[in-house]
């Protein structure tokens, strides 16, 4: 009975230690792939045991324009903000997540500046109003930033139940980005989203000018 017992966990464990990976396609409201969306994963049922050390990720300032336009952090991890315009700039942000100030001549770095609380912080630069890039920290268990083709594909998931929620700097105020619950029991599973954006405010600003 013992055997028949321990055969009987080594079989659960490894059904659900099986792997797949599931890729989530992101849509604007028109069919176009949507790039910058933030899509986490969260699991009432799958255990997430990665532990990453801090990282410090860059954000550049050239042509007078934030690179990236989103970039995702950890709890604990730090943004540098480096001009490479020849311009001097003002970067700054009143978010509740994270309030800082600088000014940063052409060449220059910001020292490392800690994100130690989850939520959005926008960023603008108060001498070029069209320049904006959102700091996105999570603590959700995966996450992943969309490119172009509005794709987040997510490896090596745990068979099981995952909850997808997607964000997107341009979602209308108030309202939340859409959400679903997948299941993850094959190589390879894909679920379809649809988020509904305002314009890019970045486009508009420098048709003003």
């Amino acid at each position: 009975m013992r055997a028949l017992a321990a055969a009987v966990l080594l079989i659960s464990m490894a059904v659900r230690a099986a792997a797949g990976d599931l890729t989530v396609q992101i849509y604007d409201g028109h069919g176009q792939p949507a790039g910058d969306a933030v899509v986490t994963l969260r699991s009432d049922n799958v255990q997430h045991a990665e532990t990453r050390a801090p990282e410090t990720k860059i954000v550049d300032q050239r042509d007078e324009t934030f690179l990236p336009y989103v970039e995702i952090f950890r709890p604990g991890d730090s943004v540098v903000f480096r001009n490479s315009d020849t311009t001097r700039h003002h970067v700054y942000s009143f978010a509740a997540a994270k309030s800082f100030e600088f000014v940063i001549a052409p060449g220059d770095s910001t020292p490392p500046v800690v994100l130690d609380r989850v939520g959005e912080i926008p960023v603008g630069c108060n001498i070029h109003d069209q320049m904006i890039t959102h700091l996105y920290v999570s603590d959700a268990p995966w996450l992943v930033r969309t490119k172009a083709d509005g794709r987040a594909v997510f490896d090596n998931l745990s068979a099981g139940s995952y909850n997808v929620d997607v964000w997107h700097p341009q979602l209308r105020p108030g309202r939340p980005g859409p959400s679903k619950t997948v299941t993850v029991d094959t190589a390879q599973s894909s679920v379809q989203l649809t988020v509904s954006l305002l314009p890019d405010p970045r486009q508009s600003d420098r048709a003003r000018y």
